[in-house]
C-alpha cells in the first residue's frame, strides 16, 4: 500500500512540476548527516523527474570544510551560473545558512515558501529539533516543496496581491542586487576557493553550469 501511495503521489505531481536540477549542500557541523539527507531527498524528488546533485560535505572528515558563509557563496555560484535550479542547504539551526533564501523548519514552511516566496534556495535546521521522527519531517518537508506549482500565492484568497508583490520585489532586486561577478572577485579569494573545493565540485559544476562567464571565473579558482 505504501508503494502504491508513493507511486500515485508521484504521478500526480509529475504533471505539475517542471524538472529541476536540485543541489544539496551541507556545512561542516552537520556533514555527518549528508547521507541521510541526500537519500531522503532523492526518495521524494527523483520519482517526480528531478535530479539531485550532492555537493557535500559528504562526511565530517572531508578535506574541504565548508562553513555556512561558504555555502552561501557556493549556492550563489550554482544558482547564478545555472548549474542548479534549486539549492537545499542548512546548518545546525538553519539560520546561519539562511542567506537570502527561505528558512524551512516544517512542511508548512516548505509549502508557504513555494507559494509566497517562490524562491530558489532553502535553509533547514539539521541539528535543532533533530530527534525521533526527524527523517519523517525531512521527507514531509521535501514532499511539500513539490505538492503544487510554485508561485500560486497563499492563502488562496490573497493569491493576486501576493503575486503582484512578488513581481514588485523582483523589480526592486534588479536595482539593488549587484552582479555576482562584481562580488566574487572582491571577496577574500581563499574564502571563495574554499567554497568550491569539494571533492566532486568540478565534476558536477562544469557539467551543469550554463553561464560561460561564471564558469570561466570559477575555472581560475579550481584550475
Amino acid at each position: 500500500m505504501a508503494l502504491k501511495a508513493v507511486s500515485f503521489y508521484a504521478e500526480i505531481i509529475r504533471k505539475r512540476v517542471i524538472p529541476m536540477k536540485i543541489a544539496l549542500i551541507n556545512e561542516n557541523s552537520q556533514a555527518a548527516k549528508n547521507g541521510v539527507i541526500v537519500e531522503t531527498l532523492k526518495k521524494v524528488v527523483e520519482p517526480l523527474g528531478h535530479e539531485v546533485f550532492n555537493y557535500g560535505m559528504y562526511t565530517a572528515d572531508d578535506e574541504a570544510q565548508l562553513t555556512y558563509v561558504q555555502i552561501g557563496i557556493l549556492a550563489a555560484i550554482l544558482l547564478n551560473s545555472g548549474a542548479a535550479d534549486l539549492v537545499i542547504t542548512g546548518c545546525g539551526t538553519g539560520e546561519g545558512a539562511c542567506v537570502l533564501c527561505g528558512h524551512v523548519v516544517d512542511p508548512t514552511d516548505a509549502y508557504q515558501f513555494t507559494q509566497v516566496n517562490n524562491g530558489n534556495c532553502i535553509a533547514m535546521p539539521f541539528a535543532k529539533g533533530w530527534g525521533w521522527g526527524a527523517e519523517l519531517n525531512l521527507q514531509y518537508v521535501f514532499e511539500k516543496l513539490f505538492v503544487e506549482e510554485w508561485g500560486g500565492g497563499y492563502p488562496k484568497e490573497r493569491a493576486v496581491p501576493e503575486q503582484r508583490n512578488a513581481k514588485i520585489l523582483n523589480e526592486v532586486k534588479k536595482v539593488t542586487h549587484r552582479d555576482l561577478l562584481d562580488i566574487l572577485p572582491a571577496l577574500d579569494q581563499d574564502l571563495v576557493k574554499g567554497a568550491v573545493a569539494g571533492a566532486q565540485f568540478k565534476e558536477l559544476f562544469f557539467a551543469n553550469a550554463k553561464c560561460d562567464k561564471i564558469k570561466a571565473y570559477v575555472e581560475t579558482l579550481v584550475g
